[in-house]
């Protein structure tokens, strides 16, 4: 089992694409108060980093293909890791090198093999990033004071050099492992040559079930909003308003409203069918007419067409709920709570006759992992939001109703949770556990994949390592004899 455990490892750094600001999804919550804390914290991973032997800040540790790598850039992804909270404990000089390396040679070939990634896409991820950030922080000062940066233009210019070598070293990894898929009887030979004493142990897991309900907005909230959304297309297009404008002054959409609700998009781009729908039937210079999603009510205006490309400003408003509908949806959940208890439903019946959730209510309300979309999750790894709201549930106990915000920006919906069932932590059974044992026959032939890819490529890129770091023990054979 040491082995496959290494393989996993491995390919976890390989898998691994940058940490801290440059990542996609939103960072952490962070306050203003916290904004000291992070510098202390920026501090002691200073502090580990010194302990690294040989290290000469700003000198070029390794050249691959065109990128050139440098002692500090080793220096700030650790930094960057610490101050999420990740433990560096395990960390060492020449596994973040190695990695550093590992994501140059991708995005090197990705180039190479003319995978493409546009600037409108990286600036927009880049300005999704920052407004989050701004968000979280209190203002623009207090990012660059953490980020040690003297202008904007200088924190855009280092975020979009990383966001860019990022995806392209994700769309290069994505190419070599996309299509790699395990068959049954792979998953079977996998799991019996893993020795006997060497079995995977899976950690205790819960399975929950849940029903939601959501607010009903009131019709004549809504047409409010199609109202005003109406008014502002004509605004645009009878009296040349600006729709820049009008999305800074009206849009709720986070996201864009501070870009005057401009977004660069493919139908690859990860936005729900309707936008997407709505977004590729329309003509250059057209505006939609409004139309409804999950997050509320929208319009479209099509900035540019570029062949399968498209760059668009967009404008959304959402329904007010109303308080009374919040606290309608409430008892109306007790109510269904109560009726469970004394025998009228049982829980799976009630959440296919009355939950909201599409996504769960035709499965009895159970809750799928979005790791691996199993059915059972893991205590060590459960969401802690998820964890807390059932970790004092008892068997058969079903929870009160709670209120919950949609992440993603949608309305407010309450929920009922019950734990349906409880795993014991156990060495890995082949039938109870063919899902995780099979995830881990994937990651396994994944490894195996990249691991051919890199030798491949490494053989046919210039690398040169600095003489200070020839003597690290790479996965990957950079030191070439």
């Amino acid at each position: 089992m040491k082995k496959i455990k290494n393989n996993f490892l491995l390919f976890a750094l390989a898998a691994w694409t940058f940490t801290g600001f440059a990542q996609e999804e939103a960072p952490a919550e962070v306050s203003e108060d916290q904004v000291q804390e992070m510098s202390e914290t920026t501090a002691s991973a200073k502090d580990t980093i010194n302990s690294f032997e040989r290290i000469k800040l700003d000198g070029i540790a390794a050249v691959v293909g065109d990128y050139v790598i440098l002692d500090s850039d080793i220096e700030k992804t650790l930094i960057d890791l610490r101050s999420q909270g990740a433990s560096t404990e395990d960390i060492t000089h020449c596994s973040l090198l190695g990695k550093l390396m590992e994501d140059r040679l991708y995005a090197h070939q990705a180039v190479q093999d003319s995978i493409l990634v546009s600037d409108d896409e990286v600036n927009a991820t880049s300005d999704r990033q920052i407004q989050q950030l701004v968000q979280q922080v209190g203002s623009m000062e207090k990012v660059l004071q953490f980020y040690k940066k003297e202008t904007v233009e200088d924190f855009r210019e280092e975020l979009y050099n990383i966001n860019k070598l990022r995806m392209l070293s994700e769309k290069m990894q994505q190419k070599i492992v996309g299509e790699i898929q395990v068959t049954p009887e792979e998953v079977r030979q996998f799991f019996r040559n893993i020795p006997e004493d060497e079995k995977p142990v899976f950690g205790a897991e819960l399975e929950i079930s849940q029903i939601v309900k959501t607010p009903v907005i009131p019709e004549e909230e809504k047409q409010k909003v199609v109202n005003k959304l109406r008014e502002i297309k004509a605004d645009i297009e009878d009296n040349d308003a600006s729709f820049s404008v009008k999305a800074i002054l009206y849009s709720q959409d986070p996201g864009s409203k501070s870009k005057g609700g401009f977004y660069s998009m493919t139908r690859e781009t990860p936005f729900v069918k309707e936008f997407k729908d709505v977004a590729f039937s329309l003509q250059e210079g057209e505006i939609s007419e409004p139309f409804e999603t999950t997050f509320g009510y929208h319009i479209i205006f099509i900035e540019k067409i570029r062949g399968q490309e498209l760059d668009l400003r967009h404008i959304l408003i959402q329904p007010e709920i109303p308080q009374a509908a919040v606290e309608a949806a409430k008892i109306e959940l007790d109510t269904i709570r109560k009726q469970i208890m004394e025998g009228k439903y049982t829980f799976a019946e009630a959440a296919l006759n009355f939950s909201d959730e599409k996504e769960t209510k035709f499965d009895g309300g159970l809750l799928r992992n979005p790791i691996n979309f199993d059915s059972r999750f893991e205590l060590t790894k459960m969401d802690p939001t998820l964890y807390n709201q059932v970790r004092n549930l008892k068997d058969e106990e079903i929870s009160y109703p709670l209120l919950e915000s949609d992440p993603r920006g949608g309305p407010p919906k309450y929920k009922i949770l019950k734990v349906t069932n409880r795993y014991d932590e156990h060495e890995a059974d082949f039938a109870k556990d063919y899902l995780k044992i099979q995830e881990l026959a994937l990651r396994e032939k994944q490894y195996k994949a990249i691991k051919e890819w890199m030798d491949e490529h490494i053989d046919d890129t210039y690398v040169s390592v600095n003489v200070a770091n020839r003597s690290c023990e790479f996965a990957n054979n950079w030191v070439k004899e």
